[in-house]
């Protein structure tokens, strides 16, 4: 059952890619109703592409896919929160483990 969900004004929700195993943040990317049930009907993650317009399964290409444990969603249910186990090195397309390895502040406080 998906709950009434808030999606804009293009049908997408953002969707966060949580690794449920330690809790890294691997990946932002953007969901529409139809890939939303592509992802629970398979157990695999499945999102759409706002650069191709076309619907993609994570890992098609590179094996590195997305086993999905839980789905979460906000307050607003505007956006989801989905715990995976991440299968494969890396979820970026970069080759790195998760697409936010780049720092603008590292550790440091503006004073």
């Amino acid at each position: 059952m998906i709950p009434e969900l808030k999606y804009d004004d293009k049908g997408l929700i953002p969707a966060i890619i949580q690794d449920i195993q330690n809790g890294d943040i691997l990946m932002l990317a953007y969901m529409n109703e139809n890939s939303l049930k592509m992802t629970l009907e398979t157990g695999f993650t499945h999102f759409w592409s706002r650069s191709r317009q076309k619907y993609w399964k994570k890992g098609e290409t590179s094996g590195h896919v997305q086993e999905v444990k839980e789905i979460l969603y906000d307050c607003d249910a505007d956006t989801l929160l989905i715990k995976v186990i991440q299968h494969g090195p890396a979820a970026c397309h970069t080759g790195n483990r998760t697409c936010f390895y780049r720092n603008i502040i590292t550790g440091a406080q503006n004073e």
